[in-house]
């Protein structure tokens, strides 16, 4: 692929097209190469550089004039390189002299920093108000006469010295020194090759500006920057390393930063979790200079070669781009198209069309399924759990992995810090192609990384909760549904449309890291990035289950919550009941339990006053819904109770509120001789469409201010909200809801029909409903488990699912044209009002987990064959064009 040399012929149809001009542009024809094949396509070049001059051989100088030569006469010049030198540059403020190489220099507002072959770190302010006169060069310590060193000896001739050493090429401008307390020594025990500046705080420091250096000791170290003109005011915090060899170069892309090393090496890192993330063996020669942009990344090697790689750092093309080292490189685009420009030790500044790599859609880019469970497989194994605070480090680190993978599918992101240090919001933006257009829409996906520990001390789990395995065809682990499988499913059928330029619509991910504690900080963080996640028109969230194991469904209504201490204590110590007890005495759990009796009635009646007034009548196409859902199952479950007590036993779950206690707890040793002086209960009030959170809050409250009045107690009542959440209830008829009825029938209905696995379904005594009616109590359906180990006998997804198609059992039900049921839950997700209110945009629920997939208990699970069906739902949506 070696370039080839410019022919006397060649020359002669320059040197008639230029005439006399000042400036020209030589190129040199190649083989293979992507450089530029017209001449007029450098007009950047022409127009923004005066006093160039181009080579073609060392003998061979033309001057040129700003003309630039026409297209027609350079036909013998198409698929060359341009050789570029700067006689005359910029006016020259200022020049450092320093003793020792100068290999790296950033420079950071008004202050310069360099890193020199010595492994010194040294900086300059450069700030008018600071700069002093210009030091004098003769009286500088180099430049002193040495007894000794400078001594002649007999009849010796002394030696001319210039001053500090050296020919001073560039003329005028002010000599500076650098101060001693700017430097710092052994910043690196070898050469400072390489440097950059991060501008915004990075996890853990609260800098603005982090600066940024690569050694020939093989390190990379991090140091906070601050605005005093000491030595204390850069220190290193941080320093990551893998291997001895020399960082020769580094590129920054968001919070990745990538570093080229001697013998051919790439690493890339995560800045936010100091994490080594992947090495990719780029070259067979050292890496020297590395470019991240357009969405690929750009890599020279010191044996000339350049190399293009995307963003699964597959190498995607290569060339030899210069005839020795290539120095420098950067990416720029000009007239929409896309320009690499290298340097290298040839004299050869090559200026590169890469438009092709760019546009070319990539095959390498597309996700397979396998894919997708390696990435399940690596967020499963982060311990995200919000509600212990030894397990933060780790979700953040969840976190950040999540953004990366974001970013990898070309996404912009954002890390939202939310307060009192919780867990952060990922927030990431993918542009579709009617962004900005009448029928482009805005799409809202909300889901959580964060999920409920799993200690497994008692054993029950079948596999390791945060290592996840195939079992039978399901994925078990802790999150695989709730919520991180339906997350990545949405994000993978995103990056599949991106990857085919079918995006139709901007897709905004918001995952957060709280909501199984709540939400915390959640509300904060997203009022605060308004303005950077800008206007929605739907909101979208998979975080929940069908009623069993077979019908696909949509939820279009929540319940909300309110949370609740309530505390009854007394001014005495606890007391030995043997010695003090007595019906003088006012127990705290006495009083508590006589409180807690006053809030219900039979059947679960709530007493508290106008508890039920506000609550939303019943709709007939609210009944039509039940109705199918209760043919639906009974055609499915004969064996369970009729109609109207399935129907009874929904509605009371989901569309009437309730209340419940949940568990006290008191002071003292656990025995049974002790007056506890301090007794708490747990109580949650599940609320229904209709009802308002906080008029109940406050009803709740004043309720048992004025029941525990007529105790006639000496003990003090006291009372803490500890979590509220608005309930919601959705449009089943809305468009968003129509267009996922429609994919769902679609994805689903392929299937023709399908096989349930051996199932365990008993008939349970029934309750007694606040509405009158009995629920039966259903069973979960399970699949018989069979574990699929990871030895050579392991099978592939593929298999996994042909093998489920086949079933277990006998009775096969069809799913043709199967519409999916509406339905209601009894649960609370707390971001989903929220989000309603706050974008003024209506929210659907694509539930994609199973009855029986164990969310929040010992085995959780999810169904392969529904990862892989919730992201063709997913792309069938996204990829829609919406009136």
């Amino acid at each position: 692929m070696s370039t080839k040399e410019v022919t006397a012929q060649e020359k002669a149809v320059h040197r008639r097209a230029l005439g006399d001009p000042q400036r020209a542009l030589i190129l040199r024809p190649g083989r293979n190469n992507p450089c530029f094949h017209d001449v007029e396509d450098f007009d950047l070049m022409a127009n923004r550089n005066r006093n160039i001059i181009a080579d073609n051989d060392d003998n061979d100088v033309a001057e040129a004039n700003d003309r630039v030569p026409d297209k027609a006469n350079h036909d013998a010049a198409q698929g060359g390189t341009a050789q570029l030198r700067a006689l005359n540059g910029p006016a020259l403020f200022h020049k450092v002299k320093n003793q020792k190489s100068i290999l790296a220099i950033v420079i950071s507002n008004s202050r310069v920093f360099a890193g020199t072959q010595g492994g010194d770190l040294l900086w300059l302010n450069l700030s008018w108000n600071t700069l002093g006169a210009s030091p004098n060069l003769e009286s500088h310590p180099l430049n002193r006469q040495n007894k000794f060193f400078d001594s002649t000896g007999p009849g010796a001739v002394p030696n001319t010295r210039s001053l500090l050493g050296g020919e001073i090429l560039a003329q005028g401008g002010q000599a500076l020194e650098i101060d001693k307390n700017n430097i710092i020594q052994y910043a690196h025990y070898g050469y400072v090759y390489c440097m950059v500046l991060v501008r915004g705080s990075i996890h853990g420091e609260n800098s603005e500006e982090t600066l940024i250096t690569g050694g020939g000791d093989g390190t990379i170290k991090m140091w906070r920057l601050t605005e005093n003109g000491t030595a204390s005011a850069i220190r290193c915090f941080e320093t990551m390393e893998n291997g001895d060899n020399s960082v020769l170069s580094m590129a920054l892309d968001g919070t990745f930063l990538y570093s080229g090393r001697l013998e051919g090496d790439v690493d890339i890192w995560d800045l936010d979790t100091r994490q080594l993330i992947r090495t990719v063996n780029a070259h067979a020669a050292d890496v020297l200079t590395i470019t991240v942009g357009q969405n690929l990344i750009f890599t020279g090697g010191s044996n000339g070669w350049a190399k293009i790689f995307d963003r699964r750092y597959q190498c995607t093309n290569q060339w030899k781009a210069h005839d020795r080292l290539i120095l420098a490189s950067s990416i720029t685009s000009y007239n929409n198209k896309a320009v690499l420009v290298t340097g290298g030790n040839d004299d050869c500044i090559a200026i590169w069309d890469i438009g092709a790599s760019v546009s070319q859609p990539n095959m390498s880019l597309r996700n397979t399924n396998e894919d997708l469970l390696d990435s399940l497989r690596k967020l499963i194994s982060f311990r995200t759990v919000s509600s212990k605070a030894e397990y933060a480090e780790e979700c953040r680190r969840g976190a950040s992995w999540l953004r990366n993978l974001f970013k990898r599918f070309g996404a912009s992101t954002e890390m939202f810090n939310t307060d009192d240090n919780r867990n952060p919001v990922v927030f990431a933006r993918f542009r579709g192609k009617n962004s900005g257009c009448k029928n482009g829409n805005r799409i809202l996906f909300y889901g959580h990384y964060d999920v409920i520990d799993a200690e497994n001390k008692q054993n029950k789990w079948k596999t390791r909760p945060f290592d996840m395995q195939g079992i039978d065809g399901y994925l078990y682990g802790r999150g695989t549904s709730d919520n991180k499988g339906p997350v990545l499913a949405a994000l993978y059928a995103v990056a599949d449309l991106v990857a085919e330029k079918n995006l139709a619509s901007d897709v905004i991910f918001l995952i957060e890291g709280e909501e199984e504690s709540g939400s915390r900080g959640f509300k904060e963080a997203i009022r605060r990035n308004k303005n950077i996640i800008g206007d929605i028109d739907w909101i979208l969230l998979a975080n929940s289950y069908w009623l069993d194991d077979d019908i696909p469904c949509l939820t279009y209504g929540l319940r909300g919550v309110v949370h609740a201490t309530v505390e009854v204590e007394s001014k005495h110590p606890d007391l030995h009941s043997g010695v003090e007890g007595s019906h003088m005495m006012d127990e705290a759990l006495k009083d508590l339990v006589m409180l807690l009796a006053k809030l219900t009635g039979p059947n679960g009646h709530v007493k508290i006053p106008g508890f039920y007034d506000t609550i939303l009548p019943i709709s007939r196409a609210e009944n039509e819904r039940y109705e199918a859902i209760s043919k639906s199952l009974l055609r499915r479950y004969p064996e369970v109770a009729g109609s109207d007590e399935l129907i009874g036993s929904f509605k009371a779950k989901w569309r009437e509120p309730s209340l419940t206690m949940h568990g006290v707890k008191t002071s003292g040793p656990a025995n049974s001789s002790i007056i506890p002086h301090n007794a708490k209960a747990a109580i949650s009030l599940r609320l229904v469409p209709g009802q308002d959170t906080l008029q109940v809050q406050q009803a709740f409250v004043a309720f048992l201010k004025d029941q525990f009045a007529t105790l006639n107690t000496l003990n003090d009542l006291s009372i803490k909200i500890d979590h509220q959440a608005d309930p919601w209830l959705g449009d089943p008829e809305n468009q968003i809801f129509k267009m996922l009825e429609k994919a769902i029938m679609e994805v689903w209905g392929s299937l023709g029909s399908t096989r349930r696995g051996s199932t365990v379904i008993s008939k349970s005594p029934v309750d007694s409903m606040t509405n009158g009616l009995a629920s039966p109590k259903l069973s979960p359906v399970t699949f018989s488990a069979r574990v699929i180990d990871s030895g050579p006998n392991a099978q592939t997804s593929a298999e996994i699912v042909d093998r489920m198609n086949g079933g277990f059992s006998n009775r096969t039900f069809s799913r043709k044209n199967q519409k999916p049921l509406y339905i209601r839950e009894g649960g609370t997700i707390p971001a989903i009002r929220f989000l309603e209110k706050e974008f003024g945009a209506q929210a659907a629920h694509l539930p994609c987990g199973q009855a029986s997939d164990s969310a929040h208990l010992d085995n959780e699970r999810f169904r392969l064959l529904n990862l892989y069906k919730s992201r063709e739902i997913f792309k069938k949506l996204f990829g829609e064009t919406w009136s």
